[in-house]
């Protein structure tokens, strides 16, 4: 049984990668958003001085689904690139970087450490635009629909660190809800 797929079939098992992959990407931006008590309505973030640029807070929700959104259909574009040159690292390091991802809400929103999470950011930057590199010598089009994370990490990155640098004593300015107190 040595028969090729038909273009039916190969749309169908690439449906079902992106049936799998957006729906547990988003849900995990999701959640990282959620526990951390990301964005207005925090206590801490709301009393920190904003930079002029910061957008309002339904565009955070707004832009990370669809960044979500077009991370999971890489992922499985690149899921179902079988046999592909470079799919298996490729495939790590998109998932180091979402784990990297996943942290820095925690990091910024429930730690109050804006130094390291801008140290996060950086760090992710580079290593998403390595995935896309990876990602694109797989399938092109799976590099380019990571391009808008990137700027998106670009612009985070910023903002991040406009608040560390108007707000220098932000880690102080509420207690951390990671913190324990006795």
């Amino acid at each position: 049984m040595n028969e090729i797929a038909s273009p039916g079939q190969l749309r169908l098992a690439y449906l079902r990668w992106s049936l799998l992959t957006v729906p547990a990407i988003v849900l995990l931006g999701f959640l990282s958003g959620r526990l951390a008590n990301s964005g207005y309505g925090n206590r801490w973030f709301d009393a920190l001085e904003k930079p002029a640029l910061m957008p309002p807070g339904w565009l955070f929700g707004v832009a990370w689904t669809i960044l979500y959104i077009l991370m999971g259909l890489a992922l499985a574009i690149v899921l179902h690139a079988r046999g592909a040159k470079g799919r298996g690292p490729a495939i790590t390091l998109f998932l180091v970087q979402l784990l990297m991802n996943l942290a820095w809400s925690p990091l910024f929103f429930r730690a109050h450490q804006v130094g390291s999470a801008l140290m996060l950011i950086l760090t992710l930057i580079v290593v998403v635009a390595i995935t896309i590199w990876l990602f694109a010598r797989i399938r092109r089009v799976a590099g380019l629909l990571l391009l808008p994370y990137l700027a998106w990490l670009a612009f985070a990155s910023f903002l991040n660190y406009e608040i560390g640098r108007l707000n220098p004593d932000a880690e102080t300015l509420v207690a951390p809800a990671l913190s324990t107190q006795i």
